[in-house]
């Protein structure tokens, strides 16, 4: 039986105008008001009892006779996965920001919000609108599913699947065989049958063998761009640093091509909450910022093509390049590498076994959800822990494990705070995963603790791996220059005896004319979404450069 999500409201001066703000609402949430916490905590235990989702939690600051930070708290214990927002009368504020601060800043706070003033105070409904928009993204049933997937169980390409489409942002639905959709889907069957099979919003419906076959029935193949025609700039790799360089391309006139192994995004895509992004103050899930990056760019016409990566680079000699996929080749008079970094593998043969089933590489945001009630580990630096705050609102228990003695060296300073003051959240520091297993899916993990040896078994649900990051450029040719790691060499960094009359490439230039690199993947890079995103940008001022002087 569904349930119609709530908008759950305690006020005690001003219910009334937040009940006639929140009246908008009232066609897809059941806003219900409270005027006291103890009755706001009666009603909510009552209405998780019940299964009725909880979509957010709206608290008139300041609540009387108690700190609100307490009331949150205990809100937050009750129904984790619903947003939680402050709003303050305007005579309060400026205490009221003073009081907030500190809750705002350890996550017990989604928002804090100025009282609304008149009838249409749309800067209140923007911030309330995305943290609706994130809740139902990252743990409601999507009420339209752009995509259905019939399989009779959930094995490991199904959750890759419902993992790619969730990062480009197509609402997926998965259903068995003998179920109502599932027959409706099955009678519409093209082609030879198998599982999965993939019915799409364009009508299509086919069994599959990959994800490359979703995104290709979803974006075509590079092979379907006119041979004759040479792009300006091929972008390889579809992270911050590549959807940057695509839009300041292309809204510059130049013909410009993406090509992206996986979905939209990279590594960044998956982060579930970027939070010190500039002009993003309630912060932003990286598949939220990719997918608008991708529509900015498609705005000035470029094309995107994902699940081709790209597997040879040939230069030219002085022609165009050529960036060669399995699904066909792009030319180009310019390429940007920007192919981000892959995490490392844990090299635990029992735990790479069960990859898809309790094991993930990255925060597997589909994934989450089945975590709900299980106690889960996750590793790495900052993208764990954004991994480990978001899957805290399912699981039971979170345990962050890292090798050095603390996150202090390894993550950012507001993300330690909010790790610290999450009572669902744990650090297990100089620790390593070294063994694991479990029947069909993940149910054990072993400990070991660094410099002493000791091992210790724990019951786990389930394993996110973020830990550090490798380079994968197999692909590149030799004439392109790369450090001892594989990342790529810019500007000064190239070798000398490459340099052209004495003189260093540009600084975003490789060793190669008119192959440039930017993001992650660039020797020296900072790793951090907003240089990946300005080197992106930077270097279309070179490309032009570049193509100008040719």
């Amino acid at each position: 039986m569904s349930h119609t999500p709530a908008v759950v409201v305690l006020s005690g001066t001003h219910l009334d105008t937040l009940l006639s703000q929140f009246a908008r609402y009232s066609g897809e949430y059941a806003v219900i008001p409270t005027s006291t916490p103890l009755a706001a905590k009666q009603l909510i235990a009552t209405m998780v009892a019940d299964g009725i989702p909880i979509a957010l939690l709206v608290v008139d600051h300041p609540v009387a006779g108690v700190a609100t930070e307490d009331v949150l708290a205990a809100l937050r214990h009750l129904v984790p996965t619903a947003r939680r927002v402050a709003v303050c009368h305007w005579d309060h504020f400026r205490q009221g920001s003073a009081e907030m601060r500190t809750p705002t800043a350890t996550g017990a706070l989604d928002a804090f919000l100025l009282m609304p003033r008149g009838k249409r105070d749309e800067e209140f409904h923007v911030a309330i609108g995305e943290l609706l928009n994130d809740w139902n993204a990252t743990v409601a049933t999507p009420e339209v599913e752009s995509v259905q997937i019939v399989a009779p169980q959930q094995d490991a390409l199904t959750r890759a699947l419902v993992d790619y489409l969730g990062r480009v942002g197509a609402p997926t639905g998965v259903h068995t065989p003998d179920s109502e959709v599932g027959r409706t889907v099955l009678a519409r069957l093209e082609g030879p049958p198998g599982w999965p099979v993939v019915a799409t919003f364009d009508g299509r419906v086919g069994a599959v063998r990959s994800v490359r076959d979703v995104a290709t029935r979803l974006y075509g193949r590079p092979d379907e761009i006119e041979q004759d025609q040479v792009a300006d700039v091929a972008v390889v790799g579809g992270g911050p640093a590549g959807l940057a360089a695509a839009v300041y391309a292309s809204s510059e006139g130049l013909r410009t091509v993406v090509l992206e192994a996986e979905a939209i995004g990279g590594q960044a895509g998956t982060s579930s909450m970027i939070r010190n992004y500039l002009g993003f103050p309630r912060g932003i899930s990286g598949m939220r910022l990719a997918q608008r990056a991708r529509t900015q760019a498609i705005r000035f016409g470029t094309q995107f093509y994902t699940g081709w990566p790209a597997v040879d680079l040939v230069p030219g000699e002085p022609g165009p390049h050529r960036v060669v996929t399995e699904g066909g080749d792009v030319v180009a008079r310019t390429v940007v590498v920007a192919t981000g970094v892959e995490y490392r593998r844990l090299g635990v043969a029992p735990l790479e076994e069960l990859v898809g089933r309790g094991v993930y590489y990255g925060a597997a945001m589909a994934a989450s959800r089945e975590m709900e009630g299980r106690d889960v580990v996750v590793g790495g630096g900052n993208s764990a822990g954004q991994a480990a705050v978001h899957l805290a609102r399912f699981a039971r228990t979170v345990t962050v494990v890292v090798r050095r003695d603390d996150l202090s060296s390894t993550m950012s300073a507001y993300l330690v705070a909010e790790l610290d003051a999450n009572p669902r959240i744990t650090v297990h520091g100089r620790g390593q995963v070294v063994d694991g297993g479990g029947d069909d899916r993940l149910e054990w993990l072993e400990l070991e603790q660094r410099g002493t040896g000791v091992r210790t078994r724990v019951e786990v649900g389930g394993l996110f791996l973020l830990i550090g990051a490798e380079p994968h450029c197999e692909w590149l040719p030799p004439e392109l220059a790369r450090d001892e790691r594989g990342f790529v060499l810019t500007g000064r960094q190239v070798p000398q005896q490459r340099w052209v009359e004495q003189l260093p490439p540009p600084p975003l230039a490789t060793s190669v004319p008119g192959i440039f690199a930017a993001g992650d993947i660039r020797a020296g890079s900072m790793k951090r979404v907003a240089s990946a995103t300005g080197e992106g940008a930077s270097v279309v001022s070179l490309v032009h450069g570049y193509l100008d002087a040719g």
